[in-house]
């Protein structure tokens, strides 16, 4: 497989230079016009990481536009950078491994992403109290102390709840201190401190240090024609060796579970895209290529690039349980589809999961997952209902099951097997009042 984001060993400044060169000398915006590396970037076909998958070129360009349509002595007129690297999917590590492997490669494309939209602040995000934060800052004090960057990069911290990696909730929390999502206004339009604003997936960053190196041409070289290039994919569940694997665009799921050493099982269906994304049953989706139209061709979603193989030992039914109890928890407290909604679909799938329901609730539960999707204040209650609704299809017969009182695994579960990580359920939600977001 081709690696290009060197993540299989932690490189220093050195290490980092030796192996990618120095990045080359970046062209600045210019009036309304962004810095022609804008130009290869549309040429390479680059696509955001993070979950969306949306051409970076136009980002880059919206950014610039929004401020460019600003008075000139507009205070808010200057463009702000921030890198995501927030990985609010718990079932997702690529991102970590790129800043704990890669982070030059990362804060590269955030000076080359500044240069490009004329940005006069930046900053890198994840999580606080992450084990990434020592690393980064070491990363940060050699750039520093080599005088490599035109303008500092500063690492942000923001709380570790599901919807404080959203764009506009990172925004909200380097403008304002609070991670909480912001709409209708996209933060191009209107960001960190009323700012245009361009937020981007870490790995994203990473794939544009190496357009501004490589140019266009190289980087659509691999990959599928509608994604090129590479991609990281967090593989996970029932496989020999569990991990983040880099491949290009367009490399079949079988392929990917090969890598990680194969399955260690048969498999039920997987969780695409993380616990925003959704279910496919069946182990025919293997033979499906992972690139974001191929993926949801074959019934899936691409979103944070996460392929999680549930195995035979383990009930469906309980993983969206234990699931969609903790998304419930994660609310921000804006909307009523989170507050209320998504600890209702959780109630129900848990009395699912106990086996203490019948056809009354489940279309009580099919009635709620319809009231909650596209009425949020974000897309956190539409990633859940999405969560619940095609997990209840993929497994259509465990529910059967279940709705009889009986379970496939009962009795025989191994002690061993592979679920999907749930970080502690939060015991209420709390709003941004109690300043958990803040």
């Amino acid at each position: 497989m081709i690696g290009r984001l060197g993540i299989h060993e932690r490189s220093a400044l050195a290490e980092h230079i030796a192996a990618y060169g120095s990045l080359p000398e970046i062209p600045r915006r210019h009036g309304s016009q962004p810095g022609t590396l804008v130009d290869e970037v549309e040429r390479s076909g680059l696509r955001g990481r993070g979950g969306g998958w949306f051409p970076t070129h136009l980002k880059l360009r919206a950014v610039v536009t929004s401020s460019a349509d600003r008075g000139r002595l507009s205070r808010a007129r200057h463009p702000v950078v921030i890198a995501n690297g927030m990985e609010g999917e718990p079932a997702s590590g690529k991102d970590a491994v790129l800043l704990t492997r890669s982070p030059h490669l990362v804060l590269d494309g955030i000076t080359a992403a500044a240069r490009t939209v004329g940005a006069s602040d930046a900053f890198l995000a994840v999580h606080r109290d992450s084990p990434l934060v020592p690393g980064i800052e070491v990363a940060l004090a050699e750039r520093a102390a080599a005088g490599i960057d035109p303008m500092p990069i500063r690492l942000v911290t923001p709380p570790a709840r599901y919807v404080s990696s959203e764009e506009s909730a990172l925004s909200h929390w380097v403008g304002d201190g609070i991670a909480t999502p912001v709409f209708p206004d996209r933060p191009f339009q209107r960001g960190a401190a009323g700012r245009p604003t361009l937020v981007q997936n870490a790995e994203t960053l990473a794939h544009l240090a190496l357009v501004s190196r490589h140019g266009g041409d190289w980087f659509a070289s691999v990959g599928s024609s509608a994604a090129p290039g590479t991609t990281l994919v967090t593989v996970g569940g029932a496989v020999a060796r569990p991990g983040v694997v880099e491949v290009p665009t367009g490399t079949s799921v079988r392929a990917m579970l090969d890598q990680c050493g194969g399955t260690t099982e048969g498999v039920r269906g997987y969780l695409t895209g993380g616990y925003g994304g959704g279910w496919v049953g069946g182990e025919s989706f293997a033979d499906v290529c992972w690139d974001p139209d191929s993926v949801r061709s074959g019934g899936g979603v691409i979103g944070a690039s996460v392929l999680w193989a549930l195995g035979e030992s383990v009930c469906p039914i309980d993983e969206m349980s234990r699931v969609t109890a903790w998304m419930a928890g994660e609310s921000a407290g804006q909307c009523g589809p989170c507050m209320f909604g998504l600890p209702s679909v959780s109630d129900d799938v848990r009395d699912l999961a106990l086996r203490q329901s019948g056809p009354s609730e489940m279309r009580r539960l099919g009635n709620r997952l319809r009231l909650v999707s596209g009425r949020g204040g974000c897309k956190h209650p539409d990633g859940t209902a999405r969560f619940v609704s095609t997990g209840l299809a993929a497994f259509e017969d465990e529910v059967t099951l279940h709705l009889s009182g009986r379970c496939s695994v009962a009795g025989r579960r191994s002690d061993h097997a592979d679920l999907l990580p749930v970080p502690a359920a939060r015991l209420a939600l709390t709003l941004t009042a109690g300043r958990d977001f803040a």
